[in-house]
């Protein structure tokens, strides 16, 4: 995020608008005008920064990431672009046009580009416009044209990219939306957008940010993963929706391995402010679902306030070291077969629906992955039975606790039936291996 040259419009917005700069102090006691950046979805040109050194450091980033086995994925904005776009003034048509009489009436929604000339502002159709985009026209099968060279020019340089809200442009929404002043849209665009790119570059991934329950449709498109809105939603309601999380989770597994998880990225609250004494078994649970997981910068610190992406300095907090020190522990489970291909069951607790404590099981021959979940303000003694512990030592048993360094409380194994105290907001990993 923010690779891309910045906007000089979007970054005069951002350091002038009264709302935003409430947000900006909120974060930084000593703002300062230097502080203040453009928008990293307020994008020019997909040419990289010359404050990061230009394509030629990305370039050597990229190796050295290689050189550890580490992908690089970089962000694609295909709704909207900045208000300084290189495409203005010779190609307006890229956009959507607003009539003066449409201005008149709604002045806010658009930009005079040149003198009685008006585009509209990219936007939602549930919120306010981004007055420091233009919208792009995808009834103008020249704009599809020239964003797939744009996806083809970034694709030269990373492993994929994160779509930035993907459903925005497909064909109904878009339609609903825009139709009345651009025209109808009549072809999807990520079907042949995805399929150029693939031609070049067989193993390039698809990341779609979506919501609204079109998680499946942009899955059937080509995407090879989309974001989970509703895991983040179902885990994070207060408290904890455990029977829609239940069927979240139980749902078909080619969709699920396709779904991205997380419990914080730059649009919501940290998970330390949303979770609370919870973030630590939210993590445990979002690291052992099946998927790829979206970390955010700073979430295994436990940092708390919210970074506005207009902000180029970040404010000094306070860290977590214990809680860091579990996500490296999760993340070395995580590389566990079972974790990574297990199929998903539900456990069934000793407890009932309103105790706010769940279990599920991941499976491959001869490998069990139990987690156990206690998203509760008090401890609970908890048993649940499994034909996989028959017959069972405990020695057979690799146990990890959301309390690390501190040991989960002692399990008891009897016959197929296994016994633990879950301590408050704890969350346990139980991997049985069969010889």
């Amino acid at each position: 995020m923010g690779v891309w040259r910045p906007s000089r419009y979007s970054a005069a917005i951002a350091a002038s608008h009264r709302g935003l700069r409430s947000e900006l102090l909120d974060y930084l006691k000593d703002l300062q005008a230097e502080d203040i950046v453009s928008s990293p979805y307020s994008i020019p040109a997909y040419e990289v920064s010359k404050v990061i050194g230009g394509q030629e450091a990305l370039v050597a980033f990229r190796k050295r990431l290689a050189d550890m086995g580490i992908k690089l994925i970089l962000d694609f904005v295909p709704n909207h672009m900045a208000l300084d776009n290189r495409w203005l003034p010779e190609h307006p048509e890229y956009f959507v046009t607003i009539s003066r009489h449409e201005q008149c009436h709604d002045p806010s929604s658009c930009f005079e580009y040149t003198k009685g000339k008006y585009l509209a502002h990219g936007k939602d159709p549930y919120f306010p416009p981004w007055t420091d985009t233009l919208q792009l026209n995808y009834a103008n099968p020249a704009t599809h044209e020239m964003m797939i060279h744009n996806l083809s020019h970034i694709s030269d340089l990373c492993d994929g990219v994160r779509c930035d809200v993907a459903m925005l442009i497909l064909k109904d929404v878009f339609n609903t939306t825009w139709q009345n002043l651009a025209g109808k849209m009549s072809e999807e665009f990520w079907p042949k957008a995805i399929e150029a790119i693939r031609h070049k570059h067989p193993k390039f991934l698809f990341l779609a940010e979506s919501y609204w329950n079109r998680e499946s449709e942009l899955q059937q498109l080509g995407f090879d993963f989309t974001y989970d809105k509703p895991f983040y939603d179902y885990l994070g309601a207060s408290p904890v929706n455990v029977p829609k999380l239940k069927g979240h989770l139980l749902a078909d597994w080619e969709y699920q391995q396709k779904l991205c998880r997380f419990i914080e990225n730059h649009d919501e609250v940290r998970a330390s402010e949303r979770f609370g004494p919870n973030h630590a078994v939210a993590a445990l649970v979002m690291l052992t679902s099946p998927g790829m997981n979206l970390i955010h910068q700073g979430q295994m610190l436990g940092l708390k306030k919210k970074i506005p992406v207009q902000l180029i300095r970040h404010s000094k907090e306070p860290s977590d070291k214990a809680l860091l020190h579990l996500y490296l522990k999760l993340f070395e489970f995580r590389r566990e077969a079972v974790i990574q291909e297990g199929h998903t069951e539900w456990l069934e607790l000793n407890t009932n629906g309103q105790s706010l404590c769940f279990g599920y099981c991941r499976t491959i021959p001869d490998v069990y992955a139990f987690i156990l979940a206690n998203f509760s303000a008090t401890g609970i003694d908890t048993q649940f039975s499994h034909p996989a512990l028959a017959g069972l030592g405990d020695s057979a048993i690799t146990a990890l606790s959301t309390r690390f360094p501190e040991h989960p409380h002692e399990l008891h194994l009897h016959d197929s039936t296994l016994s633990i105290r879950l301590a408050p907001h704890e969350g346990v990993l139980l991997i049985a291996k069969n010889s």
